[in-house]
């Protein structure tokens, strides 16, 4: 476990190890947002959840600014347990958008009733046919549990119980980070710490934090709280590809690079507007962002907000990260650090927006 976080307060530092180290399968996200949640509790004005567990925290605003979502998705990829055979192997499909090509031979967790530890089995290299291997597909792979047989493995975990790697979170060299589930974990983070800004602050919007729920599974979550919160303009937080590794391929390559800022988008779902006060906010805190192109979706809550009720003018804000979707993502805590700090600051310029409808 990481002992420091680059000179991160210890009480927001502990809060991000928390939720990195605290399993939330898209489905099952109920104990990381038990974390969320107890975090935000200690200054939000309401704290509340919906039935499939989007919870919202809430700063009443001091005067008669808009009222401005910050939303991060708390749900994880992973695997559930589709089968078990006869054996005791786990037949196991996709949580949200996992990788077959780096599932095989890592170690995992059963989320039963009791945590169960296992590995998905990769047949050694010695009895494999090399130079003509093809990537089995997940619904082809298997979780060994160690179980003799069918009826020792019911004893212990059960059809529908979820699994997720069993990595922790390291500590790379200067300000890096590495760990599953920086997606979206570090997105929530961000939204809690935003709220946190606007209450110390005691800014004149009133400001939802806002951790969504089955991201993964097509931004269930944001379609759920966008319709029943209503609010003038969301801001999603989420992870973005970093693309400046090796192995990108030059037609993948964009501008965003680990440890060069927040990414505020412009395309599809982003409001200019929003943009516009996300720019503004960000020349003010002296905060350094990095410019990324949407043309056609985000991938992310935004995508769920802007399309609820009669549209809701959204914005998503991106943090750099190499490697997504695997159990190694990486992240550069100076970019965590600049988003919290950009969402407090358009918290604060928000309470002088009228309107972010489009003018003609």
């Amino acid at each position: 476990m990481v002992s420091h976080l680059a000179g991160m307060e210890s009480a927001r530092r502990k809060f991000l190890e928390s939720l990195l180290s605290t399993a939330s399968p898209s489905g099952y996200e109920t104990a990381g947002q038990r974390v969320w949640i107890d975090y935000v509790s200690e200054f939000a004005d309401e704290v509340r959840t919906d039935d499939y567990g989007n919870a919202i925290a809430v700063h009443n605003g001091s005067g008669d600014g808009p009222e401005i979502a910050f939303s991060g998705h708390a749900d994880e990829i992973g695997f559930i347990i589709r089968d078990i055979d006869d054996n005791g192997f786990l037949r196991i499909s996709r949580i949200g958008g996992s990788d077959r090509t780096i599932s095989q031979g890592q170690h995992v967790t059963v989320h039963a009733d009791e945590p169960r530890q296992g590995v998905i089995g990769q047949t050694a290299i010695h009895l494999r046919e090399v130079g003509s291997e093809e990537y089995s597909d997940i619904s082809e792979q298997f979780v060994d549990i160690g179980a003799a047989d069918a009826d020792e493995a019911e004893q212990l975990v059960e059809v529908g119980d979820p699994i997720t790697f069993s990595t922790e979170l390291f500590e790379l060299h200067g300000n890096r980070l590495s760990a599953r589930g920086m997606d979206n974990r570090v997105g929530t983070w961000s939204a809690a710490e935003g709220l946190r800004h606007a209450v110390e602050n005691d800014v004149s919007a009133t400001i939802y934090a806002v951790s969504t729920v089955q991201e993964e599974l097509g931004i269930k979550g944001a379609q759920m709280v966008g319709f029943d919160l209503n609010p003038d303009a969301a801001i999603a937080v989420d992870v973005t590809h970093a693309t400046d590794n090796p192995d990108v391929k030059a037609k993948h390559k964009g501008p965003v690079e680990l440890g060069a800022g927040p990414v505020i988008s412009r395309g599809s779902a982003n409001h200019p507007n929003v943009v516009e006060l996300a720019r503004k906010a960000a020349s003010k805190a002296d905060v350094d962002v990095q410019l990324q192109a949407t043309g056609t979706r985000t991938g992310t809550d935004a995508d769920g907000f802007y399309t609820s009720r009669g549209g809701i003018p959204s914005l998503n804000i991106g943090i750099p990260n190499r490697y997504m979707h695997t159990p190694v993502e990486v992240i550069d805590t100076e970019d965590l650090e600049g988003v919290a700090t950009l969402l407090g600051a358009i918290a604060e310029e928000a309470g002088a927006v009228e309107s972010f409808a489009t003018e003609f």
